[in-house]
């Protein structure tokens, strides 16, 4: 194997999260490298990139307003809510613009990460080669490797998760199940209901469908502007909204939500409820068993299907990492802040978080932590907080207990104890 020259710090990864980390490791003295398995830049926004889950109809849920990274605002002609193609390019011109390209080291498969006797880390590639590094920073995103569903019986038809899926032209003269009403499940769902013979779309539990525009603008627009409510009356005030705008779910043939609004992930889309009203797209029940031509639901119903497409989530992965090396809590990582190892004190991982916010700006506060811990003499306060600081996270708030929502946080509650951890450790604020 050829080993390359020691490294103080290792990023994997050049999506968002991993150009986050590039630009402040660039405001630092310390030697560090971007391996990206990829050709260029860009993560899960790379429609062309090998196992990239995105698909053509795939706009940001987030507004063009909110979402951009600090000091770089996106362009003005964006729309509200950009295409993919637009992230990818405002991605890359990020990039560009600070000169990270520099600091990345493009087509570097990292199959294996293992610390050395003396603590450091050595990386292997696919390619054969090593890097030894004194700290490795994770960001290598979490919509990459499937999570894949079964049901009992024979299907004659076939059955691919959403990850494959990239045009509506797939769904040509097709009756099409969608399984999963996530944001990417209810989008695919919207794609067939015109494209498809006829499309279905199975779901679970009953959910609440948050419009893109509150009285003209971008509904996390208008949340922000408005009067900064307590929990409980945000969730009765837009609960009440929702009513109002959207009516009953069982007119759609969704049951009704089993939870409060904001209890977990806010599906933004009420464009499939068009669909679902117009007979496009019909709503069924969890599916019961598989049946030669046929789908059989919970209720006893049953409809001929060509192709089911499985929008059921992602597993919160780090594949080049042992098993036994960050703790495994409900299926996602169990980290401290959701950031740090407990165990390895040179380990950190940035994306692997779930909130209702966009995520550039509040990924770039969490960065100054990691790199702050990356680039200076060992805190030994930061080094302790890892190991005994269990925080609330959550804020006290309830979620519905679901594996998607495992690492979910209340963003107003992190961001107030990421702060006050900074303070503790005598980490300057910049945002």
């Amino acid at each position: 194997m050829t080993r390359q020259q020691k490294i103080d710090v290792a990023v994997v990864g050049a999506g968002p999260s991993g150009l986050i980390l590039s630009k402040l490791l660039a405001m630092t003295g310390a030697s560090f490298r971007v391996f990206e398995r990829n050709s260029d830049v860009g993560g899960i926004w790379d429609i062309d990139a090998p196992n990239s889950p995105m698909y053509e109809s795939a706009h940001f849920i987030s507004s063009r307003t909110l979402s951009g990274f600090p000091d770089f605002p996106m362009p003005d002609n964006y729309p509200d809510y950009p295409n993919h193609k637009q992230l990818l390019d405002y991605i890359r011109g990020f990039a560009d613009a600070f000169n990270l390209r520099q600091h990345i080291q493009f087509n570097s498969d990292i199959i294996k990460a293992q610390q050395t006797e003396e603590g450091d880390w050595l990386l292997e590639f696919a390619d054969g080669t090593t890097q030894q590094c004194g700290y490795l920073i994770c960001a290598n995103g979490v919509t990459w490797e499937p999570n894949l569903v079964t049901w009992p019986g024979e299907f004659n038809g076939e059955i691919r998760h959403s990850v494959t899926y990239r045009s509506a032209n797939e769904f040509n003269g097709k009756r099409v199940l969608i399984v999963g009403a996530g944001n990417s499940g209810v989008d695919i769902a919207c794609d067939a209901s015109f494209a498809a013979d006829q499309a279905y779309l199975s779901v679970r539990r009953g959910y609440h469908f948050m419009p893109k525009h509150i009285m003209g603008k971008p509904s996390d627009v208008f949340a922000k502007e408005g009067p900064q409510l307590p929990f409980k009356i945000q969730q009765t005030v837009f609960g009440w909204m929702l009513k109002a705008i959207n009516g009953n779910m069982t007119r759609y043939g969704l049951p009704e939500p089993d939870h409060k609004v904001f209890e977990t992930h806010p599906i933004l889309n009420t464009q499939i409820l068009h669909y679902l009203g117009h007979g496009d797209c019909i709503a069924k029940p969890d599916i019961d068993h598989l049946d030669g031509n046929d789908v059989v639901f919970i209720d006893g119903s049953r409809e001929q299907i060509d192709l089911i497409i499985t929008a059921t989530g992602y597993q919160h992965s780090i594949p080049f990492l042992d098993d036994n090396t960050i703790d495994f809590k409900n299926g996602r990582p169990n980290l401290y802040l959701n950031l740090f190892s407990r165990k390895h004190t040179n380990l950190a991982v940035l994306g692997f978080i779930e909130f209702a916010s966009a995520a550039y700006e509040n990924f770039t506060r969490m960065a100054e932590l990691i790199v702050a811990d990356a680039t200076t003499n060992k805190n030994a306060k930061l080094a302790s907080l890892k190991k005994s600081h269990h925080p609330d996270l959550k804020g006290g708030k309830h979620y519905l207990k679901t594996k998607r929502n495992a690492n979910y946080v209340n963003v107003d509650t992190y961001l107030k104890t990421l702060d006050q951890v900074k303070k503790d450790i005598g980490l300057k604020q910049t945002l």
